[in-house]
């Protein structure tokens, strides 16, 4: 009988132990966080992306925004993230060509750029007419590490053959600074991704149009899971890098103006 009693309670003391262990490792997998470095352009659609992927897996993401270059730069020095949303295919395969990813790059939308003023600058004309005001100030985000910046120089040329835009040029660190001298009126118009401009916190501010598609390049954006110093975070990091091409990830995207890859 008293056998029977020590074999019962050392029963209920591993069972207790063995629940113990599981509340904890619970705990710790829902309360863990991922970082994710993102193109500037990303901002408002993350926003949201983040929000119904915490929903659905409990894991948080803290996210860095910046200029696609300089977080591929930081990549390559050593930052801890865990992946890389970039708004070009270069950056993220200069990183898999080095050795610092765990998966090829994948296109998780297209990006298009727009005009944005938010003063009276008429927009109708397109840029050769911005380009024919020597009193006029663009705003452009810096090509040398801003993809966006690029094709807003691309579209720029595909007007002015000549190179003979009269407008003053502004060079922005990113498409965020792009939005910050528009909404300032720094400058009087601005090349942005359509992103910025139909989110929540912009979409009542100034005016803007489409830019020509065919006077630029396609902006395919790429992502990248990176060999993180955090080897436990590769599992959560997959589950976000196959959230992003979800349907709730990618109806997201379109809602902010991306055109999202085919099935």
């Amino acid at each position: 009988m008293i056998l029977k009693q020590k074999n019962r309670l050392k029963m209920i003391k591993l069972f207790k132990l063995s629940l113990f262990i599981a509340i904890i490792i619970s705990s710790s997998l829902y309360s863990q966080t991922i970082t994710v470095a993102a193109a500037s352009n990303l901002k408002y659609a993350m926003d949201d992306i983040i929000l119904e992927f915490t929903k659905e897996t409990g894991i948080s993401v803290k996210p860095i925004f910046g200029a696609s270059g300089k977080l591929a730069q930081q990549i390559l020095s050593g930052a801890p993230y865990d992946l890389f949303l970039s708004a070009d295919m270069e950056f993220p395969s200069k990183l898999a060509q080095n050795g610092f990813t765990l998966t090829n790059p994948k296109v998780y939308a297209y990006g298009t750029l727009v005009l944005w003023s938010a003063n009276q600058t008429p927009l109708k004309g397109g840029i050769s007419e911005l380009c024919s005001k020597k009193n006029l100030t663009l705003a452009i985000a810096n090509p040398k590490t801003a993809p966006y910046g690029i094709e807003a120089m691309n579209a720029l040329h595909f007007y002015n053959e000549n190179n003979t835009c009269n407008a003053k040029i502004v060079t922005a660190e990113s498409i965020s600074q792009v939005g910050s001298y528009v909404t300032t009126q720094a400058a009087d118009v601005g090349f942005i991704a359509k992103s910025v401009v139909l989110s929540d916190e912009m979409r009542k501010i100034g005016k803007w149009v489409d830019i020509n598609p065919k006077a630029y390049k396609a902006i395919g954006q790429a992502m990248v899971m990176l060999k993180s110093n955090s080897a436990e975070n590769h599992a959560s990091a997959k589950r976000f890098f196959d959230f992003m091409s979800s349907p709730i990830a990618q109806g997201i995207l379109k809602r902010n103006g991306y055109i999202v890859p085919k099935p």
